[in-house]
């Protein structure tokens, strides 16, 4: 098994800037293209967890990729090339301030406010008498606005993004529009799968003008998905689902006393542990893409990864 890479620190011809994200290190070269490397970290609860899950990057980086090309009819998208199997390299864009999350059931946090006594979610009226699990009648869109590392993002309402100026009328409107229509490819993708896509989050931003999709699609880190397969028969019943999401790493912690609150630590990582994490992302693969996955194995992960970089920095240039 290859060793988890949690950090990068490369130094690329026309270098402006390094951003480093809870799992994404962020290349801006020449403040026109983006270098975006999908490390093997991992976080739950707003936090970044000690110790990396082999193979993540390259799941998370090759899912994306997939869905990336697999919507781009839909709206335009940054990507340029994955020349590694944990990069992809793609346009810079002036990103939107709210992250455009779509949800097609009541499930997660959704699930947990309205059991607290919330009857809207981001301005979004919900009927009485829900349980958990439930379909909506249509996929909503509830955005957030995007945090800083270490911090929660923060529920907000349509009306109040275009009153506070975050985002125009218009082009809100139009990232609603174009959010909707990449979940409703995606749950076609996934029921092809035996699968449904329960909730995800889309980001957008501007380049020479026009609205696109940015970072990643699709992933069990950015989405939950259900099988589909038996879902009728736990809801009746009110079982839990079966999930292929991060949510099983949520789960773990909860289990183990942990859920990112002050004076909480972090469960001890086992080699045990980290290979069960690294198991079930290959799994999530396999079954989102219905592709075998191929591990890319290398001596030196590091080197190859920024030879692959440079090469295309240099046919870009």
């Amino acid at each position: 098994m290859n060793k988890a890479i949690t950090k990068t620190n490369f130094q690329f011809e026309g270098q402006k800037g390094l951003y480093t994200g809870k799992v994404r290190d962020v290349y801006n070269i020449d403040d026109k293209y983006l270098v975006m490397v999908v490390s093997d970290r991992i976080s739950a609860f707003d936090v970044v967890l000690p110790e990396g899950i082999p193979y993540k990057g390259q799941v998370l980086n090759q899912i994306a990729s997939k869905f990336l090309d697999a919507t781009a009819d839909i709206c335009p998208n940054w990507k340029i090339a994955s020349p590694d199997p944990m990069v992809t390299v793609g346009y810079k864009c002036e990103t939107f301030p709210v992250e455009m999350i779509v949800r097609g059931y009541l499930t997660g946090s959704s699930w947990r406010d309205y059991k607290a006594g919330a009857r809207s979610i981001c301005g979004i009226p919900l009927p009485e008498g829900m349980r958990e699990h439930q379909k909506f009648e249509h996929p909503i869109v509830t955005p957030t606005t995007k945090a800083e590392i270490g911090s929660h993002d923060q529920n907000i309402s349509k009306e109040e993004i275009i009153a506070s100026g975050l985002v125009s009328r218009e082009d809100y409107e139009q990232l609603e529009k174009y959010a909707l229509a990449l979940f409703e490819r995606g749950t076609k993708m996934a029921a092809e799968r035996g699968l449904i896509l329960v909730d995800t989050k889309y980001e957008f931003g501007k380049k020479d003008g026009v609205i696109t999709l940015i970072d990643e699609i699709h992933t069990p880190d950015s989405s939950r998905y259900f099988y589909a397969d038996g879902y009728q028969e736990r809801f009746d019943k009110g079982e839990q689902q079966r999930q292929l999401s991060k949510e099983f790493v949520r789960e773990w912690l909860m289990e183990n006393g942990f859920q990112g609150k002050p004076g909480q630590q972090v469960p001890e990582m086992t080699d045990e542990i980290v290979r069960s994490i690294s198991d079930r992302y290959i799994e999530l693969y396999e079954r989102i893409t219905g592709e075998k996955f191929v591990k890319s194995t290398s001596d030196d992960v590091m080197e190859r990864m920024e030879s692959n970089i440079r090469n295309m920095i240099a046919r870009l240039r």
